[in-house]
Parts: C-alpha cells; sequence; structure tokens
C-alpha cells in the first residue's frame, strides 16, 4: 500500500498461500489468518498489515476474530496494527448481519477495510472502514473511460468528506497514477510499484513529481517534455563509484548517470557536480571507489514523459537545492526512457 504523495510504503498485504477453509468452519478460518498473519510478521516487522478476511466469516460471532487476535499477539503483533481487509464478496451479504460482524471486528481492536467499491453508499457509510478498494477494473479504464474516471472521482469525494481513504488497486501505468492523484485518490497498490518478488524493506518505484498534476492555469499548455528527451546513462544498482566515475571521464557533456532496478525503472541519480565532488576531493576516491555508487546518489526525480514541459520545470524549481538537476522522463510503467535538462526547458520556454 503506497502513498502517492510520499511515494511511502504505509502497509503490506499478506497473501494467502493456499486454497481457504470451507466458509462453515470458522476455527479453521481463524487458525489460517492467525498462521497468515505470522508469516507475514517474520518478513515484515515495522510496517501495519492488511489481511484477507472472506466476508462470511462476519455472521459467524465474535469467536473467529477473538483467536484471531491470540494468534497476532503470539507473533508480536497488536490488532491495531493490523487492518482486516473483508473480502469482496461482502456486497452479498445483508446489511445488518455484515453491520454486525463488523462490530466484532472492532471490538477486538482490528482497523477495518473493504475489499470492494461496490456496496451500496448508505452501507459505506455506517460501515466507515479505514480504507476501501476501489476495483481494478475501474482503475483500468482511467483516464480514457470517462465514466470510469467519473466513478473512481466519485468515490474519492466520498472518502473525503467521510474520512475514508480510498485504496486504487491494480495501479500499472503512470496515466493512471496521476489520473488517481488528479481525482484525489491518496492510496494504491499494483504492479506499477513492485513486481511479485518484491519484499518488504525494498524499493518500490518511485513516482512523478507531485507537482506535475496541478490544474494551475498556463501549465497545460506549450510543448510536452518528450520534446526535451536525450537519452539517458543508465547503469545497475550495484554499480561501484569507480565505474560511474569512468563513464562522466569518457564524456565530458554527460551530466548525470541513473541507477535503475531490474525492470529499468529510476531508482537513484547521481549528479556529475556533486558526485565529482565527492570522488575526486581528499580521500574521496579511496573512500569511495569500490563501494556503491548508490552511496553518493540522490532520489530520483521523475517526470512522465508526456506532461507539459511548463509543469516539469514548475517541477523543477519545487527543491532549491536541487534545481537544475537533470530531470527523468518515464514512460507508462515507470520505466526510464531518458533526461531532461532543465537548462533545455528554460532556453526553450523563454523563446516562447
Amino acid at each position: 500500500m503506497v502513498d502517492l504523495d510520499s511515494g511511502a510504503v504505509l502497509a503490506v498485504a499478506a497473501e494467502p498461500a493456499a486454497a481457504a477453509p470451507p466458509a462453515g468452519d470458522a476455527a479453521a478460518q481463524a487458525e489460517r489468518l492467525a498462521r497468515l498473519a505470522r508469516r507475514a510478521a517474520v518478513r515484515e516487522t515495522l510496517l501495519p498489515l492488511v489481511l484477507p478476511v472472506p466476508a462470511p466469516l462476519l455472521t459467524v460471532g465474535p469467536e473467529p476474530f477473538t483467536l484471531v487476535e491470540h494468534g497476532l499477539r503470539r507473533a508480536g503483533r497488536r490488532p491495531r496494527d493490523v487492518t482486516l481487509m473483508v473480502g469482496p464478496e461482502l456486497r452479498d451479504l445483508p446489511p445488518e448481519p455484515l453491520l454486525r460482524g463488523i462490530a466484532h471486528l472492532r471490538e477486538a481492536g482490528f482497523r477495518c477495510a473493504l475489499g470492494t467499491a461496490s456496496v451500496a453508499p448508505d452501507v459505506l457509510l455506517r460501515i466507515a472502514p479505514f480504507v476501501f478498494r476501489v476495483d481494478p477494473a475501474y482503475v483500468a479504464g482511467i483516464p480514457g473511460d470517462e465514466r470510469l474516471t467519473a466513478v473512481v472521482e466519485g468515490l474519492a469525494r466520498i472518502g473525503r468528506g467521510s474520512g475514508i481513504f480510498p485504496l486504487a488497486a491494480g495501479v500499472a501505468t503512470v496515466t493512471q497514477l496521476m489520473a488517481l492523484r488528479r481525482a484525489g485518490v491518496r492510496l494504491a497498490e499494483g504492479p506499477f510499484f513492485a513486481d511479485d518478488a518484491w519484499t518488504p524493506g525494498e524499493r518500490v518505484a518511485p513516482l512523478p513529481d507531485a507537482a506535475l498534476v496541478s490544474t494551475a492555469p498556463g501549465l497545460d499548455v506549450g510543448p510536452r517534455v518528450s520534446e526535451f528527451v536525450v537519452p539517458a546513462v543508465t547503469m545497475g544498482e550495484a554499480t561501484t563509484a569507480e565505474e560511474v566515475l569512468e563513464a562522466f571521464g569518457a564524456d565530458e557533456a554527460l551530466t548525470s548517470v541513473i541507477l535503475v532496478d531490474g525492470r529499468e525503472r529510476p531508482v537513484a541519480s547521481l549528479d556529475r557536480a556533486r558526485f565529482l565532488l565527492a570522488v575526486t576531493g581528499p580521500y574521496g576516491h579511496a573512500l569511495h571507489a569500490k563501494r556503491p555508487a548508490a552511496r553518493l546518489a540522490d532520489p530520483p526525480r521523475t517526470v512522465a514523459r508526456d506532461v507539459p514541459a511548463m509543469a516539469a520545470l514548475r517541477a523543477a524549481g519545487a527543491g532549491q537545492e536541487r534545481v537544475y538537476d537533470d530531470l527523468i522522463a518515464v514512460n507508462e510503467f515507470g520505466q526510464c526512457a531518458g533526461v531532461v535538462r532543465v537548462g533545455d526547458l528554460i532556453r526553450s520556454l523563454a523563446r516562447e
């Protein structure tokens, strides 16, 4: 679960490894949830957990959640750090049994989340979950389908008005991510951020600068970032400082080196001036040459390649310490598509 403002990972969803027990076997269901929590707690000891709960379990009574609570405490987890995500089949349950089940869940100390937004608005407001999941089918259609875009915007407005956080599921592209930001959605999950091999503690894909979704007058006109993109020099995350030094030495016009992960997504950037200052200073080569260059890198400043150049320039000016750092243009999958030199933007827009 990623914060679309900061790019931080806020929680980790535990995925079941096997088929669920029969819906009527409440004890087996509760034990399965406890095992799932224990397994997740071994891999992630700090971030909050999100556990999937079959909706029919809510109709059994408080006993399953008491069992889950005991199992979590044995694993060193407190219920208040765990959100139970009720499965999408909750839309098939009558409202009153559903509400009673949610009350039992909360009495045990858990946070409540809904695994779908396809519930009646009055039921959503009566439950008042911490989070509700915007179905991947909605997210997949934005921003191209105006009907689905309107649905997502409406869900975001309901969330803002009621203090509930919508969670966009299945985010796969930069275009979807930026449409979600414009709609007011601030939490998301999906393959854009990480692949199936991701484990807690690893990086997720960096997000385009939030300033690029500004609706200020004049930012959506003029040339696009794609007109200013030049090829980037990219290297792997494990690249040493000595290898980066060789790249800068071989090309005096090179202003930055971009470190990318296995999927060609930028994870860090090395500005020529700051890097050379660190490496060529007193004892710099001895301290850094054989070590990973990432130690001297800055977080990547990424922009979607189809955004207006004026918006990109405004985003570049938002951070005073790195105003003239190269911006990294990314494609719809968050992969590095080249770099944009801020000086090129200034010269071009000054002529407009």
